[in-house]
């Protein structure tokens, strides 16, 4: 599987990165093991978590999708095989998030200790803290990197605005600035991405891995009214694509699958892929059939007008 280099980075990363954001929530130990081995087996290498997943779900405090992982990578071996992304800043209860030096001090030895590593390959600041100066958070993550804990960082959730002062400061200063970012984009969530973060990408060299790729679950199809909004434990954040556009969208996507004789949820991939300004898609998979699909999509060559069909379906 070719590899993709993340942004002025010397990451290498799969054109798939699998979200972690099942580990702990609608996914076991047993059966996120055997989905991480099988991601690794279909040459892909990049892992996206975060200290809060899965925070929402009963009984969990926080830090399971970590655990998880780090279990996975002590038990397997594979640590060498895989970069692993994970974020900080969301609200884990008990006043603990943000930004500060402090917090991202106290908060990169959690991570560290749940994932069982002594680095993370890419840090990102899962949400703006706009209490904690930008000098303050870079000059935090600058020193975790001097330290060997971190070896980049990215940011998620981000204005356009506060990502570029946070690079001006860093490189005013010479310390390294963020070198991914990590917005919500797919095939029907576009224009904010599109409108608000496409020039700074360019001009910043950002690599970009969107989260959602499937538009939690929307573009694989599954979902086509609402009666079919039971069909999974995501299914209630559906609803909001069930409109005119949405249908739009998956009409379009309909006939292209059918051309390639693939899945909806390839198409989805594939589109994302063959836009130049798209490092590696961000999505999640709790059953082997979907990550193959989901794989399969990385590889999938669409035509121009294919691409056109797409686009113009999905225009807002």
């Amino acid at each position: 599987m070719e590899k993709r280099k993340l942004g002025r980075s010397d990451l290498l990363v799969s054109p798939l990165t699998f979200g972690g954001n099942v580990f702990g929530w609608t996914l076991d130990e047993k059966k996120s093991f055997e989905l991480l081995d099988a991601f690794v087996d279909a040459g892909m290498n990049f892992i996206d978590t975060a200290d809060t997943y899965s925070t929402w779900a009963p009984g969990n405090h926080g830090g399971e999708s970590e655990t998880i992982i780090g279990n996975w990578m002590k038990k397997s071996g594979k640590r060498t095989d895989v970069i692993i992304a994970t974020k900080l800043g969301g609200d884990m209860g008990d006043g603990k998030k943000g930004l500060s030096a402090k917090y991202i001090k106290q908060e990169v030895e959690a991570s560290l200790k749940r994932l069982q590593t002594d680095h993370i390959d890419l840090y990102q600041s899962h949400h703006d803290d706009p209490e904690t100066p930008v000098s303050e958070t870079m000059t935090a993550f600058n020193e975790l990197i001097k330290e060997g804990k971190v070896r980049y960082i990215g940011a998620s959730n981000f204005s356009a605005e506060r990502i570029k002062e946070s690079n001006d400061f860093a490189r005013e200063n010479n310390l390294q600035p963020y070198i991914s970012l990590q917005p919500l984009y797919n095939l029907f969530d576009r224009q904010k991405f599109e409108k608000e973060y496409l020039k700074l990408v360019t001009e910043e060299g950002l690599g970009v891995i969107p989260y959602y790729s499937l538009a939690s679950g929307f573009l694989s199809g599954k979902y086509r009214s609402e009666a079919d909004l039971g069909k999974s434990a995501r299914g209630h954040g559906i609803k909001k694509y069930l409109d005119e556009r949405g249908l739009r969208i998956l009409s379009a996507m309909d006939k292209v699958a059918a051309g390639q004789h693939a899945s909806l949820s390839e198409i989805a991939i594939a589109w994302l892929l063959h836009k130049p300004f798209i490092t590696s898609a961000i999505a999640s998979a709790t059953k082997e059939k979907q990550l193959k699909e989901l794989v399969n999509g990385t590889g999938l060559k669409l035509s121009d007008a294919q691409v056109q069909q797409l686009d113009e379906a999905s225009s807002y």
